[in-house]
């Protein structure tokens, strides 16, 4: 295989597995602490780009602000859903908890999607480009919404990352995700904790919606593909494992990128779905999972 194509296909899936990683350290995230199967994450993702579109476009914001927009408004929207629907919920189910949390993600991304109809239409809102300009990058010309694009995910994983381990906030989400009764009792408020980590989970799945505007441009089905790729990922890592989230999606970019190659369109994910099987049946908790459910595996 020509040397050029071998770079071609590591850059193609490195940049790809950057908007994997940042979804999917917000699923790991959600699920690590609260222990949701969160099935509404892509809907954030698509929030997020109607943002950035409405912000960019409409009010003529610079790229930057316009992302920043969408980040803060994503946030509010999870912690504004973290309220209304899964606090009450939670304080209501008890043991039955991770089951009616996931039938009720499964129903809030049918109602965001048919929202964001009844607002929005069906009609495609993307743009052409955040920033004209193209990078140069081993000989391959690479436009800079996709450079940039992959730098704001790794940049909001690398502030979450020293959010969790440096900040007292942080260490007590930490606390919450390894034991709850534990951190109950060291006086750790969990109802805050989880409605902190909901928004933050629903901020970067926003943010990787309003980063790809010029490349995946926003309508109400638009969270599907980024959803199925970051359930893909946290699986394959073991669920709630952050830092496994980061590399699995490197993992993922890079593989769907040689497995569209050598097998076309579409074949692609036929391949991710026979490695997760084989996983599965080999290593249940995942490349990097153990028995316990951590952000910190």
């Amino acid at each position: 295989m020509d040397l050029a194509i071998i770079q071609d296909l590591l850059m193609t899936g490195f940049l790809r597995g950057g908007l994997y990683a940042s979804m999917a350290v917000g699923l790991a995230l959600v699920f690590g602490v609260m222990n949701i199967c969160h099935f509404a994450h892509g809907e954030y993702y698509v929030l997020g780009a109607y943002c950035a579109y409405f912000a960019f476009v409409t009010l003529g914001l610079n790229p930057i602000l316009s992302l920043l927009v969408a980040s803060v408004l994503s946030f509010l929207a999870g912690a504004i859903s973290e309220k209304l629907l899964f606090y009450p919920l939670r304080k209501r189910s008890k043991g039955e908890w991770i089951m009616n949390a996931f039938l009720l993600t499964a129903g809030l991304s049918v109602v965001l999607q048919n929202l964001f109809r009844v607002f929005f239409g069906m009609k495609y809102r993307g743009i052409t480009q955040f920033w004209k300009t193209t990078f140069h990058v081993l000989g391959m010309s690479l436009p800079a919404d996709r450079i940039i694009a992959f730098f704001i995910a790794m940049v909001a994983i690398a502030a979450l990352w020293l959010f969790l381990k440096k900040t007292r906030i942080g260490r007590a989400i930490r606390a919450v995700s390894q034991d709850e009764n534990g951190a109950k009792l060291v006086g750790i408020n969990l109802d805050r904790i989880q409605t902190l980590t909901f928004a933050l989970g629903s901020m970067l799945a926003g943010l990787g919606g309003a980063s790809m505007l010029s490349l995946s441009p926003a309508y109400p089905y638009a969270g599907n593909k980024p959803l199925i790729s970051s359930w893909f990922v946290v699986t394959i890592v073991g669920l709630g494992n952050v830092p496994g989230a980061i590399v699995g999606g490197f993992i993922v970019g890079i593989f769907e990128s040689v497995s569209f190659f050598f097998l076309g369109s579409g074949w692609q994910d036929v391949a991710s779905l026979t490695l997760l099987i084989l996983l599965l049946l080999f290593k249940p908790t995942g490349l990097f999972g153990t028995q316990i459910k951590s952000v910190w595996e």
